[in-house]
Formats: structure tokens, C-alpha cells, sequence
């Protein structure tokens, strides 16, 4: 089930008096570990969280945009992991899961096939190393194990040491009937687990078009989420000039409503009426990742339109429950 808490953008916002601690996040700016809590409350509190050491977890990876959707946005989506051979024990198949019963970190399944999971319950400052030790430790573990982390990794490798890196081959799923696919008769846990998954998942579709861009009806309206791995201030630019242009809509009645962070990036968030469905966004999604390629080129001074623009979308930060 998809973390539907988001912190929101500091790009834009007011800036907090009180006094900045090293990293540049105010005690009552969002928790840049994506908890919606603010600094003070989360990471920032005395005897609290591990202090956030990455900001960017999966920079530098080809899959990054699709690794934060299935972490942020995704109920139920899998995908292969393709394994630098000299940075694993062995040739084991390894499926990237959005979400594993129980929130497990990861599962060793019968054939000894690595289920590794990316929403989990642990945080301990850095997604990619923590992946990166259980997906390690799961090597050593035995068919049927539950694998996870009790501690911080400390300075292991991370995602990107182990990784081949190329895109992620992302397929979004109904439900999480993938977890008992290989299993006969899945016993009373697995099965009540099951059961409220299935239950808090909303409908999700990737779309094909365009990268990390996902479809969702969360009953009241449909909304279309687009992870982008562009820098903050160019992206912030280029938004604004394509929305004061008039060319940022997606359907006739469809709405960019604003944005959140997530990892270090931005997520843009389109609202759009129930009915709409992900088929009918594959073309003007496209047309869209076209022009804003053109205005990420665009040096030249924003005009009093397009910042004003600007400053209404880096207001707009979205959170969707």
C-alpha cells in the first residue's frame, strides 16, 4: 500500500526564523525523510530519528524515478532486479516488490528466488543502503527466512554498487495475489495479511509513454502522479512557463494542482475527473514530456506571468491520503 504522506517542497515556502541546523531544513520545515511530520517532530527531536543521510538516495540510478514510485506511490507493483555480477554471492533471481507481507524487508521464497521489499517499517536515514544490506543479508539467509534490519547498515554498499544500471521493467498489479502465487495453501496470516492489503489498495496504472508516471482513482477523482528527476529550479521553471501557457493541461478537465517531494525530487500531481482512466493520458503525457525537454533548455528571465506561476505552483505542496 502506497505511503500516502508527503512532505511537501521548501522551494517557495516562508522560510523559518528559528534558527537552520546543518543540511538547510528549519525545525518547522518538513522532514525531508518523507514522514509529513515536521524536522522538530521527526528527525530534528531530541533523542529522536537517525539525522537523514541522504537526501537523494537513488541519484545516479536509470531506475531512480520508478525505485521512489514503487517506495511512495504504488500499492502492489514488482519488478526484476538486474545484479552487477562481481557485487553478489551468486546468480539468484531478485524481484523488487512494492510492498511484501508484514512489510518484510525481504522474503527468501522456496526456489530460493530474493523478494526484496521497498515499503517497509525500518528508517534508518538512507533507502538505498538499507536495501543494499538486506538484499546482502537475504543471501545468506534460507528458503522461507524473513529478512530485515534491527540496525543501521553503517557504511556498506549501496543500491547503486550492486545494481546494473538500466530502467526498472515495472509491472503494477490488480492486487497482491502475486504473494501467494507459488504457495498452495497460504496459512492464516499470510492470508488476514492478504486481505487488508487488498482492501487499502487503490487502482494503479503505469503509464507507458512517458517514465515513472502513474495513474490512480482514489474513488472522489483520478490523479496522475510523475515522479521527475530534473533539477528542483530548472523543473520549477519550466512548469511554470508550460502552465502559463496553457499547455500543462492533460485532459479538458484535468488540473495541475501542485507537487510534493519525495527522495530528493519533485512529484508533480494533476488532478483529473473519475472516468478519465490512464489510456486516455498517453498522448498528451507525451506531448507534455516533450515540451517541458524543450523549456528545461529555456535560460532566458521568467516574464511576471510565468513567476507568478511559479510561485503558485511551489505554494501548491499536495498531500494525497
Amino acid at each position: 500500500m502506497g505511503k500516502r504522506s508527503r512532505d511537501r517542497a521548501h522551494r517557495g515556502t516562508p522560510t523559518d526564523t528559528a534558527e537552520t541546523p546543518a543540511g538547510g531544513v528549519g525545525p518547522r520545515q518538513p522532514c525531508p525523510c518523507g514522514s509529513g511530520r515536521r524536522y522538530k517532530a521527526c528527525h530534528g527531536r531530541e533523542g529522536g530519528a537517525t539525522p537523514l543521510l541522504a537526501r537523494r538516495p537513488f541519484e545516479g540510478l536509470a531506475a531512480e524515478c520508478d525505485l521512489i514510485a514503487l517506495r511512495e506511490l504504488v500499492p502492489a507493483g514488482t519488478a526484476p532486479l538486474s545484479l552487477r555480477a562481481d557485487a553478489v554471492p551468486d546468480g539468484r533471481t531478485v524481484r523488487l516488490c512494492s510492498l511484501l507481507p508484514m512489510a518484510a524487508p525481504a522474503l527468501v521464497r522456496e526456489d530460493g528466488t530474493i523478494w526484496l521489499g521497498l515499503q517497509v517499517q525500518h528508517s534508518f536515514g538512507d533507502p538505498s543502503r538499507e536495501l543494499a544490506a538486506v538484499l546482502l543479508q537475504a543471501y545468506d539467509a534460507a528458503p522461507g527466512d524473513l529478512v530485515g534490519l534491527t540496525e543501521a547498515p553503517g557504511d556498506g554498499p549501496r543500491l547503486q554498487d550492486l545494481l546494473t544500471d538500466e530502467p526498472l521493467a515495472v509491472e503494477v498489479h490488480d492486487g497482491f495475489e502475486f504473494w501467494i502465487s507459488d504457495v498452495e495453501d497460504p496459512d492464516g496470516a499470510l492470508a488476514a495479511s492478504l486481505e487488508q492489503a487488498n482492501g487499502a489498495a487503490t487502482p494503479t496504472e503505469r503509464l507507458t509513454s512517458v517514465e515513472a508516471a502513474y495513474w490512480t482513482n482514489v474513488g472522489t477523482k483520478e490523479h496522475l502522479r510523475w515522479v521527475m528527476p530534473h533539477d528542483e529550479d530548472r523543473l520549477l521553471d519550466a512548469l511554470a512557463r508550460l502552465h502559463a501557457a496553457g499547455e500543462d493541461r492533460l485532459t479538458d478537465d484535468s488540473r495541475l494542482v501542485g507537487m510534493f517531494r519525495a527522495h530528493g525530487v519533485l512529484v508533480p500531481v494533476w488532478d483529473l475527473p473519475v472516468g478519465t482512466g490512464a489510456e486516455a493520458l498517453e498522448e498528451p503525457a507525451a506531448a507534455i514530456a516533450a515540451r517541458l525537454d524543450e523549456l528545461l533548455e529555456d535560460t532566458s528571465p521568467l516574464s511576471p506571468a510565468e513567476r507568478s506561476a511559479r510561485s503558485g505552483l511551489a505554494n501548491r505542496q499536495v498531500t494525497i491520503r
